[in-house]
């Protein structure tokens, strides 16, 4: 048994973590264990096949999505938004722009609270289970006017996102959802991501909970099927093909991709900057990260090593103890 595996089981065993692990070297599984239960009630054992709640890591597929229309010729990064919605969203300032949007610098207020993340309470504006497309998040955006001028404040926003899955979904004629299916899970080699309903999730689907024990599921806490903020499930498999893909200019081409990777923000901790859809750490590694209510997801990827690491969970904090492993430096 490695020393990275070694510590990693006494993290899962000291935190009651449940969830999985995997750590890439050069493309090949190096560490890929699953721990704790996928479904408390009836005692089923977490699989590293088991698809995991992502949370925001889904804002990374929507900035490929939109990339690669972007790619297509059909919209630019100074594509207004105002030009795509037309009269839809009137608070909406009229110069914010798809990179603007991309880069969490468009100044509109969000729909939701980041505070209430984790809580028992239920902060969603509109009952979760009318939030199934798109178009029933727009009732939550119409009241996000802007805080700020439009490029001038980083300022992490998850309406943007869904604007952004908007305005994709004007522009191809095709649902937000088959669109991320289309332009990023298929090329990417990802058969095992998709926006699953979460009162009709599969066997293959682990069951997100508010706390590290009992049994009271995320369901209420979350939209019932996500959008382009959030809400994808995803194996930690699929995760280290979506890199894989990505840096290979497989679901857009490498100049786009080099256009993620560009710092749109003079980082508060100058280890980790933003780009298009992606936090970019300060030695190049790239990194997707979701907490939610019921989950824990990040993702790591340095491409001058070829090596990645993620971290799935349960509970909206359960990564962080596994996180710490894979963080801290090697043995000598």
């Amino acid at each position: 048994m490695s020393s990275l595996q070694s510590a990693l089981d006494s993290a899962a065993a000291r935190t009651r973590f449940s969830g999985v692990v995997r750590v890439d070297r050069a493309g090949t599984p190096d560490v890929l264990t699953a721990y704790g239960q996928a479904d408390r009630a009836h005692g089923i054992a977490m699989e590293v096949t088991h698809q995991l709640g992502s949370a925001s890591v889904t804002k990374g597929f929507t900035a490929s999505t939109i990339l690669s229309i972007v790619a297509d010729g059909a919209l630019e990064l100074t594509t207004s938004a105002r030009s795509v919605l037309g009269s839809l969203l009137p608070l909406v300032d009229d110069t914010v722009t798809i990179e603007h949007l991309l880069s969490h610098r468009s100044g509109i207020a969000d729909y939701f609270d980041e505070s209430a993340t984790g809580s028992d309470d239920y902060p969603m504006t509109v009952p979760v289970h009318r939030l199934a497309t798109t178009e029933d998040y727009v009732p939550m955006l119409d009241g996000c006017a802007q805080v700020s001028a439009p490029g001038s404040v980083f300022e992490y926003n998850s309406a943007g996102f869904v604007i952004l899955a908007l305005i994709a979904e004007r522009v191809t004629q095709v649902p937000f959802h088959d669109l991320v299916a289309q332009r990023v899970w298929a090329p990417a080699g990802m058969p095992n991501s998709a926006f699953l309903r979460s009162d009709a999730l599969p066997g293959s689907a682990a069951i997100g909970y508010l706390s590290d024990e009992g049994l009271r599921a995320n369901m209420l806490h979350l939209p019932v099927r996500g959008s382009g903020d959030g809400g994808a499930y995803t194996t930690v498999a699929d995760m280290s093909a979506f890199w894989a893909a990505l840096l290979g200019g497989r679901i857009v081409p490498e100049r786009w991709v080099a256009q993620m990777q560009v710092p749109r923000r003079p980082p508060a901790d100058p280890r980790l900057g933003y780009g298009l859809g992606l936090w970019l750490h300060e030695g190049g590694a790239l990194e997707l990260h979701g907490y939610d209510v019921g989950v824990s997801f990040r993702s790591v990827h340095d491409p001058t090593t070829g090596s990645t690491w993620t971290v799935g969970s349960t509970t909206n904090d359960g990564s962080l103890a596994m996180e710490e492993v894979l963080e801290a430096p090697p043995p000598r």
